[in-house]
């Protein structure tokens, strides 16, 4: 039997590449894929060639080898069972349903730590939104919205969704969305958001000034594009933070830090989740927030995130819908069965 695997040769060029199926050795598990997510922010950097080939990459993930250069097999949301166990695991293992942080491949080995077991009341596509989901709940904890707060989250791809329907779950006094695409302004409205504004047609400080009478306490830049920073750090009021999680990759990025950023005293932060924050570290762990992370994705209302479910095989149409019809797709799975 043969296994696949997806490969980035070159800017926005994927292929599939098989080889034999491997066997597990000693203390390893052999996972037999079924689902697996894009990830459109990072892996579009990757597909476009946009990413800095320099860097590692993902130095928290073990099934990531090397740096970002082409070739390379990246991802890092795959969902299956386990086929087989090595000697000196236990059979207990055997069927069960598994997260891993894993590049896109139809077959992969791993130790039982580096797996998570998904809950039984989590299906298998939404278990492939986990790494997304997990990201969400990071923003929350580096974000810490309060109590009666203005909050604005740019950008409504998988994870701007995901922090939106986590956000309305808090109690914030108001939560504006920003996004050009009107189906995902739609999604986040019926994800909790109390106001969303595409940023061509109205600036989204002039939105949250009109409707709440002041801006933002928070912003979250999750779009991706560095020019929404600037419109972010425009939105936030006297004193307020504005979290980054987008990832721009080699994009240039110019930000206005003249003017209001300088006389409101606004706060700039990074939020990644490879880590946990140092100010976290001596309440949260990854484990911690893995728990947080699956009870919420077993009860917000995410069922329309998934767009797509594409078979392996046709990777190169599934990115060309990402990057040519956006206003299409929201998540695209690829499946294994």
């Amino acid at each position: 039997m043969t296994a696949r695997r997806l490969y980035f040769t070159g800017p926005e060029t994927v292929e599939i590449r098989e080889r034999p199926r491997p066997e597990p050795g000693e203390g390893e598990v052999l996972v037999e894929s079924r689902r697996s997510a894009i990830s459109p922010g990072t892996e579009g950097l990757i597909y476009r060639g946009e990413a800095p080939t320099e860097l590692e990459a993902d130095e928290g993930i073990d099934a990531l080898e090397g740096d970002l250069s082409f070739p390379l097999s990246y991802g890092y949301a795959v969902v299956g069972r386990v086929a087989a166990v090595g000697d000196g695991v236990d059979e207990a293992w055997l069927g069960r349903r598994v997260f891993a942080y894993n590049p896109h491949e139809s077959h992969f080995l791993a130790s039982p730590g580096e797996l998570l077991t998904v809950p039984e009341e989590v299906s298998t596509e939404r278990a492939a939104l986990f790494a997304n989901a997990e990201t969400a709940v990071s923003f929350l904890l580096d974000g810490r919205p309060a109590i009666g707060e203005r909050v604005a989250v740019f950008g409504q791809g998988v994870v701007g969704l995901l922090t939106t329907a986590l956000l309305a779950e808090t109690p914030i006094e108001r939560l504006l969305a920003v996004d050009r695409i009107g189906p995902r302004r739609r999604l986040a409205g019926e994800l909790g958001a109390d106001l969303t504004v595409d940023p061509g047609e109205e600036s989204p400080a002039a939105a949250l000034e009109r409707t709440a009478g002041d801006r933002a306490d928070l912003a979250y830049e999750l779009s991706g594009n560095p020019d929404a920073l600037d419109d972010a750090i425009a939105a936030t009021g006297f004193g307020g933070r504005v979290v980054v999680g987008s990832w721009y990759g080699t994009k240039p990025t110019t930000v206005s830090l003249g003017g209001r950023f300088h006389r409101d005293r606004i706060e700039l932060r990074s939020s990644q989740v490879s880590t946990i924050a140092p100010e976290h570290g001596a309440r949260w762990s990854r484990d911690r927030r893995h728990e947080v992370a699956w009870r919420r994705l077993a009860e917000l209302p995410v069922g329309e995130l998934v767009s797509h479910e594409l078979p392996l095989e046709e990777a190169p149409e599934a990115y060309r819908l990402l990057e040519e019809r956006p206003e299409e797709a929201v998540c695209v799975l690829f499946r294994y069965d």
